[in-house]
């Protein structure tokens, strides 16, 4: 284009088009041809078709940018010269670029109809050939002769081409312009300007190229070997089946046939199952050991062979034996352990009747696995734990089909095959925690598995016949019941399973913890001693659970500590008290302060239920100036906003009695909020402390702090039994609460409540909502606007 200059450093500067280019790398000396379809490329062509046919043609960072900005295409390129153009008849162009010289571009001139660059044009500085330079060229062209025999696609005769070069910069760039690379390492060649530095990165390359194409050419090689050796194999395996085909000839001396023929005598199958498995022997028999298929038939003989078909645990039910045993290893849990020597006692009298399925609902850690464990010590069976949680793929309970690579019988049948039994205790844990997607619904699966009438042909996918499950004592367990599909649950008999308080967790950290981690550590009794005060301190203050395993965690923290001790130099033994846990645990996590029970406006406690056992929730209003919108936060579910609306819709029937405007829901806004506002909350159990803290928010009459409450309302404001009594109340009393309100419908929950627990609370029971204004809202200044 324009007037060309040189700088300080005797670099032209020049003004030229500027090509973008996708893959592909020109090199100085290089002759390439290119197809052209850009508007914005083909303008540049034209451009310099009409000014020297000079253009610059440099690489995208990235192929599949379709319309390249500046700062997408690399600073180095190559001064090109047209050669030849022609116009194809879709509207490209072919073009043939000599590369001329390296150049770099300085700035964009112009981007609207065509790339215009300011670029400076390095001239080639080729050093003088000296023997340490001659020695590198030799180097290299050895090199390259190296590669040449190793890659097919160029020819010997390229040698010559590069033999009587003695430039060692251009001697660079035409190797580099013939190998196979990718463009990016094409592109770090082109910007070695130093021709010397450009031949030491080359010999790299080539170095690391062939070492490559040496390694291809060994897998080549191996390849071709093991192919000729499967046909060879594949073809008298073939001849070998013709013959005996020919001569009517079953090899009954096969040792691998023998075997399986051997094993399938020795049981006792049922009629379906053993014409199953001699077809499949057959197939075998007759199926190449290369053929992919022996392998899939062998896997299945494998199993369906190695399943429990008639060998069962014999059943021995002492129910004195059975109660030592749960005894021993759960305290507390009255109620289940009952419930659980009824269900033994019952399989001991009818054991050909069909037992319910039980499902044991509780807070993690309250021992519903180490149940389902105690359960199978009583009756002296197998025990088989399969978790469910996060299953969501059918064929994990029922199989993949044989017609799919990879596939398998599905979790059950793979526990039976495990457990050598077909009567063993099935605990199927966390089915909770189940969900579906396109794969299908194992929740649906499992009702043929957990259905007395179905289970005894249950079918695996992968088996194809039916396994009989009926003879398995099965076992769930759960942490909610809402998460579970109503047919599911049908067919289970629910055994809930309730907090514990804290002096059942004393007594089981005294029994089973402790006991448990000195072992796990190393130390004795003899050694180290935790107070009984200190462990209800950990209870009280570091935890807030119902069940017991952060307890277990805390006091496994405290024993680590002390054998760290022991290993360092202590010689004496160790107590535990109350004043010194700080210095194992830290500071106290859960301090039940004067604050926690101030009186306070707009602001009530509930009683929530949640998967960890229980909670209580401080639920605040806000009542500001407005147009009566009501706003809902802290991620609440649609039961309990509704349950939030009814509350409001109360008071506004009452407005009356609490004196308040007749418009008064016009003018404030109302902004309900739950504490805790990433962890979902639902239900209707929040409803009459909702109504509450409404109340309060807009008569401006403290509520008092030291109450609990759990019920849900209606719009006449009676007040309606919830669920989760006795975990709510649990939690209500860890949290140093001493009054709770409860629906009047719920008295019968609270008669199984522990004494002990029962001697801390002052319950009230209500039936309607002014019952509970009276109890909470202290006389106070009324507010009025």
């Amino acid at each position: 284009m324009n007037e060309k200059k040189k700088s300080e450093s005797d670099i032209i500067i020049d003004e030229l088009p500027l090509l973008p280019s996708r893959g592909v790398i020109v090199f100085p000396y290089m002759v390439i041809p290119l197809l052209v379809g850009r508007d914005k490329s083909i303008e540049a062509l034209e451009e310099a078709m009409l000014n020297e046919k000079k253009i610059l043609v440099a690489a995208q960072y990235e192929e599949e940018v379709e319309e390249p900005d500046p700062a997408d295409i690399y600073k180095y390129g190559t001064v090109a010269e047209v050669k030849q153009l022609v116009k194809l008849p879709n509207g490209m162009l072919k073009v043939i670029v000599e590369g001329v010289s390296r150049a770099k571009i300085n700035s964009f001139i112009s981007t609207e109809d065509y790339f215009s660059v300011e670029a400076e044009m390095f001239s080639e500085n080729e050093p003088k050939v000296d023997k340490e330079v001659e020695a590198l060229m030799r180097i290299v062209l050895d090199e390259f002769q190296e590669y040449i025999k190793y890659n097919r696609n160029l020819p010997a005769e390229t040698m010559i081409s590069v033999n009587n070069i003695d430039k060692p910069g251009r001697l660079a760039d035409v190797i580099a312009s013939q190998l196979d690379l990718k463009y990016k390492k094409q592109q770090e060649l082109l910007e070695a300007v130093d021709p010397l530095v450009r031949l030491e990165k080359l010999l790299s390359v080539l170095q690391d190229e062939i070492e490559i194409l040496k390694i291809e050419q060994n897998i080549n090689k191996r390849v071709r070997k093991q192919v000729e050796k499967t046909q060879k194999e594949y073809y008298l395996r073939e001849k070998l089946k013709i013959i005996k085909d020919e001569l009517d000839y079953d090899d009954e001396d096969d040792d691998e046939i023998a075997e399986y023929k051997e094993k399938m005598e020795k049981i006792n199958l049922p009629e379906e199952v053993a014409e199953k498995i001699e077809e499949e022997i057959k197939k075998l028999s007759k199926t190449p050991d290369m053929s992919p298929e022996s392998t899939v038939l062998r896997n299945y003989l494998d199993c369906i062979l190695d399943l429990p078909w008639e060998s069962e645990e014999e059943e021995e039910i002492d129910i004195n034996k059975s109660e030592e045993i749960m005894e021993k290893d759960h305290y507390g849990l009255e109620d289940v352990k009952e419930r659980i020597i009824e269900y033994l006692a019952v399989r001991k009298v009818a054991p050909a009747k069909k037992s319910p399925i039980l499902c044991l609902v509780g807070a993690p850690g309250v021992g519903k696995t180490s149940l389902g464990r105690s359960v199978a010590r009583a009756i002296d069976r197998e025990f088989v734990r399969l978790s469910l949680g996060g299953v969501r793929d059918e064929a994990e309970i029922r199989g993949h089909r044989r017609t799919y690579i990879g596939s398998r019988p599905g979790r059950i049948i793979n526990a039976m095959r495990d457990a050598g039994s077909k009567n063993p205790v099935f605990l199927l844990d966390e089915v909770d925690k189940m969900s579906s997607d396109f794969r299908g619904d194992p929740a649906s699966a499992l009702l043929e598995v957990l259905d007395p009438e179905q289970n005894v042909e249950f079918t695996d996918h992968y088996l194809e016949i039916p396994f009989d499950l009926s003879e398995v004592l099965f076992i769930t367990t759960a942490n909610v019941t809402n998460t579970i599909p109503a047919p599911l649950l049908d067919r289970m008999e629910l055994i809930e399973i309730p907090g514990y308080t804290d002096e059942e967790k004393m007594k089981i950290a005294e029994r089973h913890l402790l006991p448990r981690i000195y072992e796990d550590h190393g130390l004795t009794e003899e050694q180290i001693n935790i107070s009984t005060n200190a462990i209800y301190r950990v209870i009280r203050e570091y935890t807030r659970e119902a069940g017991v395993r952060n307890l277990e965690r805390k006091l496994a923290t405290v024993v680590r500590k002390v054998t760290k001790e022991f290993v360092e130099g202590r010689d004496k033994m160790a107590r535990i008290a109350v004043n010194s846990l700080d210095n194992y645990l830290g500071v106290s996590r859960f301090e039940h302060e004067e604050s926690d029970l101030e009186d306070r406006i707009g602001v009530a406690t509930g009683m929530a239920y949640n998967q960890a056992g229980g909670d209580i929730l401080a639920i605040e209003v806000a009542v500001m100036p407005g147009k009566g919108d009501l706003t809902l936060t802290g991620s609440l579910g649609d039961v309990m906003q509704e349950s939030a609306r009814a509350a409001l819709s109360y008071i506004r029937s009452k407005q009356n009695e609490f004196g308040l405007e007749t418009d008064f829901h016009k003018k404030y806004d109302i902004h309900i909020h739950v504490p805790q506002g990433a962890v979902p909350k639902d239900g209707p159990s929040a409803g009459i402390t909702i109504a509450t803290a409404v109340a309060s928010a807009f008569t401006d009459r403290p509520v008092r702090g030291d109450f609990a409450m759990t019920g849900e309302i209606t719009l006449r404001g009676r007040v309606l039994p919830v669920g989760g009594i006795k975990t709510k109340i649990l939690a209500a009393s860890r949290a140093g609460i001493k009054q709770i309100i409860m629906p009047l419908k719920n008295r019968k929950d609270y008669i199984d409540i522990a004494d002990q627990i029962k001697r801390e609370l002052d319950v009230h029971f209500v039936d309607h909502m002014d019952q509970v204004i009276e109890l909470l809202l202290l006389e106070g200044v009324k507010n009025e606007n």
